[in-house]
């Protein structure tokens, strides 16, 4: 269970797809970034771009912001990152054939149906939320009228109020 929690902290939201980064994978198969890389070009007919795709600069800097990774002066990323779709995920199972990319394979596929789980049995909820919201949002823009007229009330008393100027007047 402690590893499933471990591999859904490794699925982000890029494009409105969850994926993971080529770089979490190969840690989680024990093999190096390059060489999944190069697995994958190898066979790459069978990764199209709803399975895999590769991030522009600013999807990269939005997920480091994201995730918290710092930037390194020294070694660090030559290119941008790929990611991988639960579909691409899948397919370099057939693609890395120790038993260690079947076993996390297999926990991979069971925290993307746990992520689905959540999110539908959570849809009532997110729904709530984004009501409250919208209530809220129109609160404020209803008041913000009487906010305004009161903020002028103030300040026509505040005017109303001030002393006179006392003093003498020289010629």
């Amino acid at each position: 269970m402690n590893d499933l929690i471990q591999i859904q902290n490794l699925i982000y939201e890029v494009r409105g797809q969850r994926v993971m980064l080529d770089s979490d994978l190969a840690e989680l198969y024990g093999v190096l970034t390059k060489n999944l890389n190069k697995a994958v070009r190898r066979n790459i007919e069978r990764f199209p771009k709803d399975f895999m795709f590769q991030l522009t600069k600013e999807e990269y800097q939005n997920l480091r912001f994201q995730i918290g990774t710092s930037k390194s002066g020294h070694g660090g990323r030559r290119f941008l990152p790929y990611v991988f779709t639960e579909q691409g995920v899948a397919m370099l199972s057939s693609v890395l054939q120790s038993s260690q990319a079947i076993a996390v394979n297999i926990q991979i596929m069971r925290a993307f149906v746990q992520i689905k789980q959540f999110v539908l049995e959570n849809k009532d909820l997110t729904k709530r939320f984004a009501e409250l919201e919208q209530y809220f949002m129109q609160y404020s823009k209803d008041n913000e009228t009487d906010k305004q007229k009161i903020y002028e009330a103030i300040n026509l008393l505040m005017d109303r109020t001030k002393p006179a100027k006392v003093g003498f007047k020289t010629n």
